[in-house]
């Protein structure tokens, strides 16, 4: 007889930030493999996003993580909403990281990281790639929609992007 893996959503701490990371890092090349510049591949690392993650953390950004049998496999972070490619806010809360690795996906594990961070039915926004439909579709799942605005992703390796409400 199997058992179901022991699934913990958590706030992440300090000594997360390695972890934390790895799954940061991974989810991009997972995700944004032939959607980024050569320039962005250049730059990004596991460590790199783990020493963001360590500042993010230390200044007590509320990141949650998602472990499966005590391993970090997942992360979610929210909070006030930021002017993008010229769009100022039209939320007050942003979604801004929602990660979970692929081996993990079809678990439900990105849905209960969104609503840890950005409870159903409350008004937010996000910024989704435009080139991800996977992520899209599961945005349009949980009440988003896109509201007409993009953003060309100069600031982020070339990846376009459109921004999605509730």
């Amino acid at each position: 007889m199997s058992s179901l893996p022991r699934t913990v959503l958590r706030a992440a701490v300090l000594e997360d930030a390695d972890a934390v990371g790895l799954v940061h890092y991974t989810s991009w090349v997972e995700t944004y493999t032939g959607l980024a510049s050569t320039e962005f591949w250049e730059r990004a690392s596991a460590e790199r996003s783990a020493a963001w993650w360590r500042g993010l953390i230390e200044r007590g950004y509320p990141a949650t993580v998602a472990e499966v049998d005590g391993e970090i496999v997942g992360l979610a972070l929210a909070g006030e909403s930021r002017a993008t490619g010229g769009h100022e806010p039209v939320r007050d809360r942003e979604l801004s990281n929602l990660y979970v690795l692929a081996a993990h996906h079809g678990r439900g594990l990105g849905r209960v990281l969104l609503d840890a961070v950005v409870p159903p039915g409350t008004p937010a926004q996000l910024w989704v790639a435009s080139g991800n439909p996977r992520a899209v579709r599961f945005y349009e799942r949980n009440g988003f929609e896109p509201d007409g605005a993009t953003d060309d992703g100069a600031r982020f390796g070339g990846i376009a992007a459109l921004r999605m409400v509730r």
